[in-house]
């Protein structure tokens, strides 16, 4: 059975700086195979001590147990903190819960089915635009992932198609700066004073207060709406309008400017990272095509109830997802001393939640580098999902959109299957790497080719 692309792994110890080297290209190839199979391990640098966590219930400790206790690591948010500002996925304690409780409303069960026939449309609309591109070469469907899942995010938050002139811009500049960040950045190693440059890059820096400028003309033109009451009643109205319940406060426009710029990144980029990747697995297992195809032939009507039907595709979007989360790590912080292990965690140490590592470790899944989205009927594959399947988090600081993703990700693979078929071109196995999410080194290129009766 043909397994799917994994990034090389280094082999053996190497020194600090050679991990740095190897970390800021890309995190993943920096790692020994060893994880795959370990519970913990022990980083060390002259500053700090990192763990890698693989282990079910420490896993659990960490993120369901007691979240509070485990804030979400400084370091990290370092390099994401230019574009993201104080946004929700960056704070932590009493900001975070105050945000979380603006905006947890807007994504409840109910508001996925009212942004349905948005989501469809812009869906509809990737489709109709792949029908004009040249079948007889290669097309490269991260691109094609890409614009799909910005344009259902302009769509749903903003009511305005991604060929809205600010959309567009706004588009094009976030794949600038996905190009541009690297994973890391020199204060996540080395602590820094809160005055001294970080080395982001002029093209990082630019491109981060370019964004933030065409968000606020997005949030500034739908405050005038606001009170004009002229205002679609789409995520963005919701969230804007939504007071804190404890404190009657609403977002001011700096916070909702953070709060869109990481509904966009989390939204787009992981997104779009898991379909181009689902398309890929597709097309290398057309057994798994076909079934996608005759459920995606079911989505007859602009009715939310369409999306019960795909069972199989969701199936099939739940492995790539295990295969290549999009978010590869996630790091906490203790904020006293922990004993995990045989090993005690000083107060300020670095604990890494890999679900790159859990999702394919080779101690808990049956064949966890192979593609078999029927695992998820299995014993094994239950239970897994249960105890090592996070990647969209876990516990109090589950990503808020996940059920809004998985909605998205099944019904782009349904619709797309239905219209063409994917194929791989040989010689052309994309190499996974982490930039800001999971995504393919040159980019992942299909044979694309229209369905008989299309």
């Amino acid at each position: 059975m043909m397994r799917p692309p994994m990034p090389k792994h280094r082999a053996g110890k190497v020194s600090l700086r050679e991990y740095m080297r190897l970390f800021r290209k890309d995190l993943l190839s920096a790692q020994p195979a060893k994880l795959y199979r370990a519970w913990m391990a022990e980083f060390k640098t002259p500053f700090f001590k990192s763990y890698m966590v693989n282990q079910p219930d420490l896993v659990k400790t960490v993120l369901n147990e007691r979240p509070m206790e485990f804030p979400k690591s400084t370091r990290v948010n370092e390099g994401l903190r230019p574009l993201l500002g104080d946004s929700v996925f960056l704070t932590n304690g009493a900001q975070w819960e105050r945000q979380r409780r603006i905006i947890d409303p807007a994504f409840e069960g109910g508001r996925i089915k009212e942004t349905y026939p948005a989501m469809l449309a812009a869906v509809d609309a990737a489709v109709e635009r792949l029908k004009t591109r040249d079948f007889q070469t290669p097309i490269e469907v991260e691109e094609v992932a890409s614009f799909a899942a910005a344009d259902i995010i302009f769509r749903t938050l903003f009511s305005i198609p991604i060929d809205d002139e600010i959309a567009a811009e706004t588009f094009h500049e976030f794949r600038k700066y996905q190009r541009s960040q690297p994973v890391v950045n020199i204060a996540a190693l080395i602590p820094l004073p809160r005055w001294f440059p970080r080395g982001f890059s002029k093209e990082t820096k630019e491109s981060a207060a370019k964004i933030r400028r065409l968000i606020k003309q997005l949030t500034d033109r739908r405050a005038v709406q606001i009170a004009a009451g002229t205002a679609p009643m789409d995520l963005a109205t919701k969230i804007m309008t939504t007071p804190d319940p404890q404190t009657g406060e609403l977002f001011s426009p700096d916070e909702m400017v953070d709060q869109v710029a990481i509904f966009f990144l989390a939204g787009h980029e992981t997104s779009a990272s898991t379909f181009a990747w689902g398309l890929y697995l597709l097309a290398c297992f057309p057994q798994w095509q076909d079934k996608v195809f005759a459920e995606g032939r079911g989505i007859t009507s602009n009715s939310f109830g369409d999306v019960r039907g795909l069972t199989t595709t969701r199936d099939v979007f739940r492995e790539a997802l295990r295969l290549y989360p999009p978010v590869p790590m996630m790091v906490r912080q203790t904020t006293k001393a922990e004993h995990f292990r045989d090993r005690i965690l000083k107060r300020g140490a670095q604990i890494v939640l890999s679900p790159w590592h859990l999702h394919r470790h080779e101690r808990l899944w049956d064949h966890p580098h192979d593609f078999d989205p029927a695992r998820w009927q299995t014993e094994n594959g239950k239970q897994c999902q249960r105890d090592a399947y996070i990647p969209f988090s876990s516990g109090r600081r589950v990503c808020v959109g996940a059920g809004f993703a998985t909605v998205e990700g099944a019904l782009l693979l349904a619709k797309f299957c239905s219209e063409f078929r994917f194929e791989p071109v040989p010689g052309r196995t994309p190499e996974p790497v982490a930039h800001l999410t999971v995504r393919a080194k040159d980019g992942i290129w299909l044979n694309v080719s229209p369905r008989a009766g299309n």
